[in-house]
């Protein structure tokens, strides 16, 4: 005798998952609505431009997908706490820190008037104690954010490189030659050669200052395998408070970042348009 779904019940549960999700619908909605009017109001007055607008367009979801990775390499590793929290997943809402990926990043290219790298997602839980090998596979699940940095820059990198190929556009100023392609393009592929071009520059800047050797920052999970194990327990209960290190240095700073970042954006785009 077969068995026959009971299609009230399933009836009832799709109903009730679309009633729970319903509400995370309707604030996605009302936030693009209100994003889509401000960027719109800020590119018709001028205070805004489109290179601006697709850089923190490209730089959020960036910034999650760097978190993502972290739990992705934990749970290769034996730790499951970010999966059973809800955060590997593509919903930007398991992931928004309302200040470090929206206040911080959008204050400072409006207060910079330049695009800006620097912002955070809500940090992915990681339990060190579940994974296999606690010492060392802490610096895989650290290093994950910064190489899937990479990866995306590389792909990002592979598309703008075979679009200026195909364009024949001859520039001596190679951070700016992708601009020089709406001559002779100015149709999709241009965008989407443009989007790539920020795309790869901002993941690669974000995979390149995460590697800063300064806690909370992933570079610094190479110097906490060398902590000795008695004093781990009192590191990480200071070790967030490093963030106020990081922003202070972010916003003191005015040669040594922008020198590094500027080189990496060189040999990038000489890398990418040779």
């Amino acid at each position: 005798m077969s068995s026959r779904p009971n299609w009230n019940v399933t009836n009832i549960r799709s109903r009730r998952k679309w009633k729970a999700s319903a509400p995370n619908i309707a604030i996605v909605l009302v936030v693009a609505a209100i994003v889509a009017l401000a960027v719109t109001k800020g590119v018709q007055s001028g205070k805004l431009t489109w290179a601006t607008v697709i850089f923190i367009g490209v730089l959020i979801p960036s910034i999650m997908f760097h978190e993502v990775s972290h739990g992705v390499a934990a749970l290769w590793c034996g730790d499951d706490t970010a999966k059973r929290a809800g955060r590997l997943t593509a919903n930007p809402l398991k992931h928004i820190d309302p200040i470090g990926t929206i206040l911080v990043p959008i204050a400072m290219v409006l207060l910079l008037h330049y695009p800006s790298f620097f912002g955070w997602a809500k940090p992915v839980p990681v339990s060190l104690n579940r994974l296999r090998h606690p010492r060392n596979q802490a610096v895989i699940v650290g290093l994950a954010g910064p190489a899937s940095n990479g990866l995306l820059a590389l792909l990002a990198g592979v598309g703008v490189h075979f679009i200026m190929a195909s364009s024949q556009v001859v520039t001596t100023e190679i951070f700016y030659s992708l601009y020089a392609f709406t001559t002779v393009n100015g149709g999709l592929l241009y965008w989407v050669g443009l989007v790539l071009m920020f795309l790869g520059l901002a993941n690669l800047l974000v995979g390149a200052f995460n590697l800063l050797p300064i806690p909370p920052l992933d570079g610094a999970s190479l110097l906490e395998r060398f902590i000795p194990v008695s004093a781990l327990p009192t590191y990480y209960r200071v070790r967030m408070g490093f963030i106020v290190v990081v922003l202070l240095f972010v916003y003191l700073d005015h040669s040594f970042l922008t020198t590094i970042f500027g080189d990496i954006e060189t040999w990038y785009f000489n890398l990418v348009v040779r």
